[in-house]
């Protein structure tokens, strides 16, 4: 975190504590998922936080998997969470599970009920809400609260050994039925769900619920400081009420807003619709906001810390524009990524005065912000590939690339002018005709030329083909979430386009996969994970500029 900037909130609360001693001055904070999905960008502000508070006061961070509902639960989560904590460059302390604790949570359980707080409800998951009043209007306590303490020990104790059917029974804490607090009004703490869970296996067939395992899950590890979304803010009464009558440590929890994003949806929920109805591929699909899908998109761990650094930490719900997140990875590749040659739709190219059998070999530096890049060496010959778009038939006044007549400078080449063009029968250009200045070349250029354009090509006789996945936004609105109806019919149709048969030069056959490249006047672009040496895979990762910044002005 950068010294800077003003402190957030947060990093004044934790100063103030570590002044006054409290806790002894130790910082421990947790990052507590569920694996029940993959992580997303979302998830990757809370762990920047986590973790970058207690790097910064010399503290610690548990990741805790906080796995009490083993109906959605899975060893590949819990396997993607880890590997992308560490991607984004974290190391935790301690891995934790909330199941580590179900024995200690279960006996503060039974402590509750001997305490006269807490007891076994037959009450129907209906009949419970209804008792449990309205906002407005203060709850009623079901037939069942006022049971004996030895008889909801027993009943307790057999819910544990499976006597019962899920639904049949629930602990409920006796708390607050009058409390406007509607978390306070005798909240359910144990279900019975006989599922087989993903660590403990069947000896489990009922489980915490998430207000009763998160509170004492962070008290057992002593963590000093709890930080979680602003939607918990009125569920922090119910956990310090459990604290405080089981007297154990008192961990705190603070509250800040999570990230909103435009064009995104950031419901594990959704997101899992995503993957199961088969809109996208699988969770890291690079159109998915997932730490994975952005990873496999090209993102890098040091441009996602960078957003969530900008983006601060605050108070209140706000949304965070998308184009933000773009430009802090466009900041970082156009420093670190290699420029190449890469043509999408190509036109064939031939140079007429270009001897048919000669072939060169033109240097072409690897990045000009970088000057430890180096260069490469790129082979030049009569019959290249270039944009279908650099040409025109009849170019306008201000058009500075090819056409009959029009002069335009190779990259990394010669200074040709457009002669002439072949079509097929359907009125498409086919071959376009051109003539070179031998004395243009790049970089001993003394033909006096003044050219305007620059434009990029590949060398047919060596160029490469990739697959080339063009990337885009998926979803066609700002916030589908909130949208009226079904919020997967915002997606956008154009969120994926795909070459199948782009041309590239000769150097990128031996691009690894995760390797960053700019593709000049293109894009930024990653080599896939699905990429093989028979077929080569690229991504795009982000546009050059801001597209969508100029469809937002046209609306």
């Amino acid at each position: 975190m950068s010294e800077e900037r003003t402190l957030n909130f947060l990093e004044q609360i934790v100063e103030e504590d570590i002044a006054n001693g409290v806790h002894g001055g130790r910082v421990l904070t947790r990052f507590p998922p569920e694996p029940n999905g993959y992580l997303h960008i979302g998830h990757a502000k809370s762990i920047c936080l986590n973790f970058g508070l207690a790097q910064k006061y010399n503290g610690k961070t548990n990741l805790r998997f906080d796995d009490t509902n083993p109906v959605t639960e899975d060893t590949e989560y819990v396997d993607s969470i880890k590997a992308d904590i560490q991607w984004l460059g974290f190391e935790w302390a301690q891995e934790l599970y909330a199941s580590d604790y179900f024995e200690q949570i279960y006996n503060f359980a039974v402590q509750l009920i001997k305490n006269g707080l807490a007891y076994v409800d037959d009450s129907t998951a209906e009949e419970i809400a209804i008792s449990k009043g309205t906002p407005t209007e203060p709850g009623k306590g079901t037939p069942y609260r006022n049971r004996s303490v030895a008889e909801n020990l027993d009943l307790f104790e057999r819910m544990r050994k499976g006597e019962f059917k899920d639904g049949e029974k629930v602990l409920r804490a006796k708390a607050d039925l009058a409390s406007p607090n509607m978390h306070m009004r005798d909240p359910i703490m144990y279900r019975i769900k006989h599922a087989h869970h993903h660590r403990t296996g069947d000896n489990w067939c009922i489980y915490p619920m998430y207000d009763f395992a998160h509170g004492q899950s962070d008290s057992i590890e002593n963590i000093t400081h709890s930080i979680c979304t602003l939607e918990f803010i009125p569920h922090r009464p119910l956990y310090n009420w459990f604290i405080e009558q089981l007297h154990i440590f008192p961990s705190h929890q603070y509250e800040f807003a999570r990230l909103n994003l435009t064009y995104t949806v950031m419901s594990k929920r959704k997101l899992l619709q995503l993957v199961n109805e088969k809109h996208v591929t699988s969770w890291d699909d690079p159109r998915m906001p997932t730490i994975s899908g952005l990873r496999r998109r090209g993102y890098t761990s040091a441009s996602i810390r960078a957003f969530c650094e900008r983006i601060g930490v605050q108070k209140r719900d706000n949304m965070i524009d998308v184009s933000l997140l773009e430009f802090c990875i466009r900041e970082e590749l156009n420093k670190t990524a290699n420029r190449v040659m890469a043509v999408m739709d190509p036109v064939k190219l031939v140079i007429t005065n270009y001897p048919a059998d000669q072939v060169e070999e033109m240097v072409a530096e690897n990045n000009p912000e970088d000057p430890n890049a180096g260069s490469r060496t790129l082979p030049f010959s009569n019959t290249l590939y270039i944009e279908r778009e650099d040409f025109m038939e009849e170019p306008p006044k201000k058009f500075f690339r090819l056409g009959p007549g029009l002069v335009v400078r190779l990259k990394n080449a010669y200074i040709i002018k457009g002669e002439s063009f072949d079509k097929d029968a359907d009125g498409n250009i086919t071959t376009i005709y051109a003539t070179y200045f031998p004395e243009s070349k790049s970089g001993g250029d003394t033909s006096g030329l003044n050219v305007k354009g620059t434009i990029h090509w590949v060398s047919a006789a060596h160029a490469a083909t990739a697959e080339v996945r063009l990337y885009d936004r998926l979803f066609k609105v700002e916030d589908p979430g909130n949208e009226e109806g079904d919020f997967k019919s915002y997606i956008n149709p154009d969120s994926l386009q795909v070459i199948s048969n782009a041309y590239i030069e000769p150097s990128l056959l031996k691009a690894k996969p995760g390797e960053r490249f700019q593709f000049l006047r293109k894009g930024y672009f990653c080599v896939d994970t699905e990429s093989t040496a028979e077929k080569v895979v690229f991504n795009r990762t982000v546009t050059l500029k801001d597209t969508w910044a100029k469809e937002a002005k046209k609306g």
